[in-house]
């Protein structure tokens, strides 16, 4: 009998770590959501970031970003931000907790308050001025940093890797990366099969206009969806922006996106340096309204988890679709 007995409280007692071993792992609510007490825990995570430093991060509790878009990027890995640039707060695409805390600008942050607030892991730009700089300051006072660039998909993708790594969200990884890249690819697998469009990519500055290759962000999706930019074909346009080598090569589609701050000054750029040139209207592209300004929220800001709808936009566009 007591060795029944023994038997059975060893029954009871590997139910009971079964049953917490089951409770560890991150429970779903109807929108998707898993609260803090039910969150799966990252453990240590070493990576390379994207200025090629090796970097381990374990459980961060106060994490900093740097830019709008990583302050998307890392809740959309499931993480809280507790530190953020100014930039943040005026996304209008962009909902952060009550208590956080704003660092300043991003040319002129301040590392005072992430040192006395106890930052633990801070996401800087590796292209933003002074990021690297800042980077080892920080480092200086015990604090954990990562510098990544994001330029198309695919590093979007890493970046979301890497965090949903640290914070034990893989889940997050698959509904927002994988799922994501599933319908680009669809997007530009059908896109593969059209008539190939030549097109012209600008950048609207208030100080003027630049044309932009493949390298860039919207210039990289426009190659994808089976078109050939001018500014790849003919690279002095890329130094130098030519009515007449615009007019010779007269492009199918004119891509326009408004850069900084001042979009007022930027459309006015536009007017000024190409719209008043009446070479200009003798254009195909504009002559059959496909001198397109497209969108800043997913051609100048990153769309991160709605990348898939930037490219579904260029699709509509390229083949005269109209939207829903």
């Amino acid at each position: 009998m007591k060795i029944l007995a023994v038997i059975f409280a060893a029954v009871i007692v590997l139910s009971a770590l079964s049953g917490c071993e089951k409770n560890s792992e991150p429970i779903q609510n109807s929108n998707g959501i898993i609260s803090e007490t039910d969150k799966k825990i990252g453990g240590e995570v070493t990576f390379t970031d994207s200025a090629g430093r090796t970097v381990t991060v374990s459980d961060p509790q106060k994490t900093a970003v740097f830019t709008s878009s990583f302050a998307d990027i890392w809740q959309l890995a499931g993480g809280t931000v507790s530190f953020a640039t100014e930039d943040a707060f005026d996304s209008d695409s962009l909902t952060l907790p009550d208590n956080v805390v704003n660092i300043g600008l991003l040319d002129s942050p301040s590392a005072e308050l992430l040192i006395d607030g106890e930052a633990d892991f801070v996401i800087l730009s590796s292209t933003a001025h002074g990021g690297t700089e800042l980077a080892e300051t920080l480092e200086q006072a015990g604090i954990t940093c990562a510098l990544f660039e994001v330029e198309d998909f695919e590093d979007y993708l890493n970046v979301l890797k890497i965090c949903t790594d640290i914070t034990g969200r893989q889940d997050l990884h698959e509904k927002n990366g994988k799922a994501v890249q599933k319908k680009i690819n669809d997007i530009i697998s059908e896109q593969q099969n059209k008539e190939q469009k030549n097109v012209l990519y600008l950048r609207a500055f208030s100080t003027g206009i630049k044309a932009k290759g493949s390298d860039s962000m919207t210039g990289k999706m426009l190659a994808d969806m089976n078109c050939v930019n001018i500014a790849d074909t003919v690279p002095s346009l890329l130094e130098e922006l030519s009515i007449e080598e615009i007019i010779e090569q007269d492009p199918d589609f004119i891509f326009i996106t408004i850069m900084g701050s001042d979009e007022e000054k930027a459309q006015k750029s536009y007017e000024d340096i190409l719209a008043s040139n009446p070479a200009w209207s003798g254009l195909s592209a504009v002559k059959n309204e496909r001198c397109i300004f497209l969108p800043k929220q997913y051609f100048h800001n990153k769309p991160n988890a709605e990348w898939d709808k930037a490219y579904e936009m260029l699709a509509e566009i390229l083949n005269d679709e109209k939207p829903d």
